[in-house]
């Protein structure tokens, strides 16, 4: 009876054994599979807020972004800013990991849906146009101060007597329109005395070819306005079609934006003295490596200056 006993003991005892090996073998699979995990990236979602007009400034900001997040192995959805739309109201309740938002509202909405998405421990970044506040939110884009000196130093260059100018903002181009004040500081503390009168500020619609009608509107109101630079690409390319048509070229400069071969075009024929050019590319690529960052580490940095380029005639 004893030894039918002591075989028993040894059985159980060999099975409690083997339970325990297989144990250690699955728990050594399930650590290596959970290592494995921590150091693959993990897939975040982020979302892009922007003007539902898709310019070529626009669709670079898109095309950047996409690029990062290929890059993070990281997920972007665009959606509109636009208030009717509801879609920036509705951001903080649909699960993201990160919002960036280029606002072109009045800076009281704007902080009222960006403190939204803050209050919901979201990671928020703002591009092409910052939005005072108490606790800034990081901001990517130009130093639009740096824009409105760059654009006074070549105004300055291409005309030898005193400058009457005009500046056109438009409601394509939110961003600058939305930091006009940090422009014209910019501006005038380039030209200074140079300026013959005030700078004359003028605005666009979202109308392509509202510059056309603006130009003819100008000359007849300020007929001794010899300087005009512009903000938008649409608006540039329209002014230096009807400078042509009025026969003006070469007695009134024009400084345009952006890199359309039809602008390069007018350069090269000296319709246009010079263009502006931002990197949208760059401002929505960095957009979302920043989200990445503080996803990743709870940082990054306050403002990243994406910088501007001016092309004329001899860097072409």
């Amino acid at each position: 009876m004893k030894h039918f006993l002591k075989i028993g003991i040894v059985f159980f005892g060999l099975l409690s054994l083997m339970a325990f090996l297989v144990s250690l073998y699955l728990a050594r699979d399930l650590y290596k599979s959970t290592s494995g995990d921590a150091v693959s990236p993990r897939n975040y979602h982020f979302s892009l807020y922007l003007p539902d007009n898709r310019n070529s400034f626009f669709t670079g900001i898109i095309q950047g972004a996409e690029q990062a997040a290929a890059e993070l192995n990281a997920a972007v959805s665009i959606h509109s800013i636009d208030p009717a739309k509801n879609e920036l109201e509705m951001a903080s309740y649909t699960g993201i990991d990160g919002a960036i938002v280029c606002p072109y509202l009045e800076d009281a909405l704007a902080r009222r849906q960006l403190d939204k998405l803050g209050n919901r421990q979201i990671p928020t970044v703002i591009i092409n146009h910052d939005v005072p506040n108490d606790q800034p939110w990081p901001f990517i884009g130009s130093n639009n101060f740096d824009v409105g000196r760059r654009i006074g130093l070549m105004a300055g260059s291409i005309s030898e007597g005193p400058l009457r100018l005009a500046l056109v903002y438009s409601d394509k181009a939110p961003g600058i329109y939305g930091e006009r004040e940090l422009v014209e500081m910019g501006l005038n503390a380039a030209l200074g005395e140079r300026l013959a009168a005030p700078v004359l500020g003028l605005r666009t619609n979202l109308n392509p070819l509202d510059a056309e009608e603006l130009l003819y509107r100008l000359f007849r109101a300020n007929p001794d306005i010899n300087t005009i630079v512009f903000t938008d690409p649409n608006d540039t390319l329209a002014a230096a079609q009807t400078l042509v048509d009025m026969n003006l070229v070469g007695q009134v400069h024009i400084i345009g934006f952006g890199d359309d071969p039809g602008i390069l075009e007018n350069i090269r024929k000296g319709v246009i003295a010079c263009s502006v050019l931002t990197n949208p590319e760059r401002i929505g690529y960095e957009a979302v490596r920043s989200l990445w960052s503080l996803q990743q580490t709870g940082y990054t940095p306050a403002s990243i200056d994406t910088g501007i380029k001016i092309i004329d005639g001899s860097s072409l």
